[in-house]
Parts: C-alpha cells; structure tokens; sequence
C-alpha cells in the first residue's frame, strides 16, 4: 500500500487501485454505489456491508462482477449465513430463510407504535449497529433491503427467499435443498464474526475475543411469521424487489430520508412507512436504469418524500 501513502484519492480511485487486492465498503446508503462498481469493474474481491448498491443496481453489479471476475464476499450475518451454509454444495438451493430479530417493537400494537420515541427505536434488544441500520431493523425495513441482497447475491427468486422471526439472533439464516435438508449457520450476534470469516476466506481463524453460544442460555430457540400488517416496510421492500427498474433505488432513498426526519423528530415512527409507500405510488419506474437513471430517481425521491413530509405533495 506503499503507493497510497501521499495520496489524497476518491472512494472510487481507493477501489480499484492496483496496490488494492479486497476491497471492504461498509458505508451507509447510496455513498457505497459508485465505490463498489469501481471496484467491481476492476476485478477486486469485495467484502460487501453496505446494502444499497446491490438493491439500487443489483442487476448492474452482478452483470458487472460476472464481466470482470470481481467476487463479492457479503459482511451482513445473513448472507455470510447463507453464504457459509452453501460452500461446498454441488446443487443449488430451493430455497432461502432469512432469518430476523424483529427489533424492539415485535410484540407492540399498532396503537403503541404510533407512541414509539427516538430513543426507544435506537434500543435494539440484540445487536449493535448505526442509528440507520438500528432505525431500519425497527420498521423491518432492513430484512426487506436483504431479501433484496439475498435475491442478487445468490440468484435466487423472490418467491422462494422466506423471512422468519427469530428473536434469540443464534440462527442467522438457512438455505434447503431439493431433498428437504437444511442447513444453518448458528453463532452468537457478533458482526465481528461475519467480517472476519470474509477476510479469512476462505480458511478460518481462531479468536478469543468472539464470543461462544452457550448452550444453557439458549435452550429455546423460537420462530414465528413476521407481521406485515404491523410492519409494512419489509413487504413494500420485497414488492420494490420484484418490481424492480428505478424502484428499488427509491425505496432506498425514500427510506434514508424518512428515517433522518424520524431521528431529527420532525415525523413519527409510523410515518417512516408511510412516506415509503406514498412515494413510491407516485413513482413512474424506468426500466433497466443505466446508472445516471438511478442518480435522477434517487433525487426525485428525495424531493418527493420531503414535500409529503411537509404536506406539500401535488
């Protein structure tokens, strides 16, 4: 790295920089895009954190990778679940079950919803994260975001990538096959786990520091459906999915910017959810967006979300 040393460089020209052999982008919204095409069109192996490039242009990135040899090594514990489960396997999976905390609020009403505070939204019960991230995994929006991920990153239909609630966070995801097998990856929830099985792969290393499940803590381990009437946003996340074109991209910036008025407290916690979808009824979608396409829908977005927040939508 010797040649970096007196440089002031872009995120894109660290990317794919010659003296660069993995690139780890763990940035947060649409800032993560044009450094991962960078450095995908350069053949690097990626260790991907950041969701948004593969839901905003998930096609773009993939066709990308495939074009140049870049490899992408997801972060996210339920992709290196999936990930981890699938090495070594000859078939493809029938079928993929993300697995979710269900944040803070999986029990709470509607009626309690509407009362929900900043401060008890940022309380995750189980993991560590960013306030977006942290705010995401409240409304359910982030396992929408990694259906999308999980739809990209291992070819896999929407109909056939399944979410389930599991509060205790020790299963992390779980891939089938075709004779009804299942695989999972358990560990206890530590993000330091999944970031270094992507830089060690694909050996392992030993580390004291991380955690081991205990078993006579975790004598029950439960499931159940996620709430989508409750939770809106993970079924308008897979429904931008499906959709696909400039959806998705607006999706993720409606969302950055619904969540940013929640945490500055100029709109509620259920008001996230609704800006999502106000939003992207109004949006006429293009379909196979080339990158510029995307910049515009994601501006448009934006816009749009700010002026129903405001109540000044036309």
């Amino acid at each position: 790295m010797a040649g970096l040393k007196c440089q002031q460089l872009s995120l894109e020209e660290i990317a794919c920089h010659p003296d660069v052999d993995l690139v780890v982008i763990a940035t947060s919204g649409k800032a993560g895009l044009s450094p991962t095409l960078a450095a995908v069109r350069a053949g690097k192996t990626i260790a991907l954190a950041n969701k948004e490039p593969l839901v905003m242009a998930g096609e773009t990135v993939t066709g990308e990778a495939k074009l140049s040899g870049a490899q992408i090594l997801p972060i996210d514990s339920e992709h290196s679940a999936i990930w981890q489960c699938l090495s070594g396997e000859k078939q493809k999976a029938v079928r993929i079950i993300l697995a979710a905390s269900g944040g803070p609020f999986r029990n709470y009403s509607l009626a309690q919803l509407r009362e929900v505070t900043v401060e008890q939204a940022l309380k995750h019960p189980t993991w560590r994260m960013g306030r977006k991230v942290t705010i995401d995994s409240a409304t359910l929006m982030n396992k929408g975001l990694e259906v999308i991920e999980a739809h990209w990153l291992f070819n896999m239909p929407y109909d056939r990538i399944e979410v389930l609630v599991h509060p205790q966070c020790i299963i992390h995801s779980m891939v089938e096959f075709v004779d009804g097998s299942i695989k999972a990856q358990l560990s206890y929830p530590d993000m330091r786990l999944p970031i270094q099985y992507a830089l060690s792969y694909p050996g392992r290393l030993a580390n004291i520091r991380l955690p081991k499940v205990d078993w006579r803590k975790f004598s029950n381990l439960t499931f159940e459906p996620p709430n989508h009437e409750v939770f809106p946003c993970l079924k308008l996340a897979i429904e931008a999915g499906r959709r696909g074109g400039t959806y998705p991209t607006v999706l993720c910036a409606v969302d950055e910017v619904a969540v940013e008025l929640f945490l500055s407290r100029r709109v509620r916690f259920l008001d996230i959810p609704r800006l999502v979808e106000l939003t992207l009824e109004k949006h006429v979608s293009t379909a196979r967006p080339t990158i510029e396409e995307m910049w515009a829908a994601d501006a448009w977005a934006r816009e749009t979300a700010l002026k129903l927040a405001e109540g000044e939508s036309e």
